[in-house]
């Protein structure tokens, strides 16, 4: 079964064509200028069929479309239920009638992490498990999760997708979303700037020879001996490592798969979260196994499948 996906990211679009556990073709739209998602949609279906043609396929070949979207969406009726300073016009937008007008072919969408969840257990580190927890680290950082082997949503659609808006400081940063000391608003790619702006010293710090400063940025520092650098990772180290202590608490994962463009340094990530999590978390049964993510960024268009298939 073959189907096409795109990951609507808050600087790019990956628009993908899979065959089951393969991504067969792929090209990344650079949507950092993108006014609206509805001025969007004509690059994406160009792009598509382009990404069919370039296979030899036509769209009938197709199983359909999924959609993986920054923001709240309810997969039940197809709809973006609110965003987050991106894309404003998406909750009045019709996707499935856009890609059955426009390809011909269904459309589901689904918030974007967890669709990178559905792709991680599909065919990644989570593979044949059914308890799963999944952190994204990247501009924002999301926490989503798999319970029994289904995705977690409620009746609102915002349950087990909002993991990065656990508040692990309540004297913090405001975030965007409105609250305050959010994970996301202490220790994620549009926050990080702001705390290096702020931190004591830092106008002595190699990351003051930036013109910006992200996690690959930050990482490089602190491996070099920038005290500075290296204070800011290890604080950014321990807020997403108590992010993950309030995920498990609060959904009763055996696995943390940690995904998204930070672990590029997953060499450090990942055993520093499995040590504090192993040590603080309140789990009697056993220890949570923390994993790197297998598929990168590719998580959320190898997810299209999984969620084109859901009854």
């Amino acid at each position: 079964m073959k189907a096409l996906a795109v990951d609507l990211g808050g600087t790019h679009a990956t628009c993908g064509l899979v065959e089951e556990r393969t991504l067969l073709a792929s090209e990344t739209i650079d949507t950092d200028h993108a006014k609206s998602l509805a001025a969007l949609l004509p690059t994406i279906a160009k792009t598509f069929r382009d990404l069919v043609q370039r296979e030899s396929l036509s769209l009938q070949d197709l199983a359909g479309t999924a959609v993986g979207f920054a923001g709240l969406v309810d997969s039940r009726i197809g709809r973006v239920v609110a965003t987050n300073g991106k894309y404003e016009d998406a909750t009045e937008i019709d996707l499935n009638a856009w890609s059955q007008k426009t390809l011909g072919i269904p459309l589901r969408i689904e918030n974007d992490a967890r669709m990178a969840l559905l792709g991680e257990s599909f065919a990644g580190a989570a593979a044949g498990c059914k308890e799963v927890v999944m952190m994204t680290l990247g501009t924002g950082i999301g926490g989503v999760a798999m319970i029994e082997g289904k995705l977690l949503r409620g009746k609102h659609a915002q349950a087990g997708c909002l993991g990065g808006h656990l508040p692990v400081l309540f004297t913090g940063r405001q975030c965007t979303c409105g609250a305050i000391g959010c994970a996301e608003a202490e220790a994620s790619g549009w926050s990080l700037p702001l705390i290096v702006k702020d931190w004591p010293g830092v106008n002595q710090s190699a990351l003051s020879t930036y013109s910006h400063v992200g996690f690959k940025e930050l990482f490089e520092a602190s491996s070099g001996g920038d005290s500075v650098a290296g204070a800011i990772t290890i604080r950014c180290l321990n807020i997403w490592a108590a992010n993950a202590v309030g995920l498990v608490h609060a959904y009763d994962p055996e696995i943390i798969v940690m995904g998204g463009g930070v672990m590029n340094s997953a060499e450090v990530i990942i055993p520093y979260v499995e040590r504090y999590v192993q040590k603080h978390a309140w789990t009697p049964w056993g220890k949570v196994q923390v994993r790197a993510a297998a598929l990168g960024n590719n998580a959320a268009l190898l997810g299209a499948l999984p969620l084109l298939s859901e009854s």
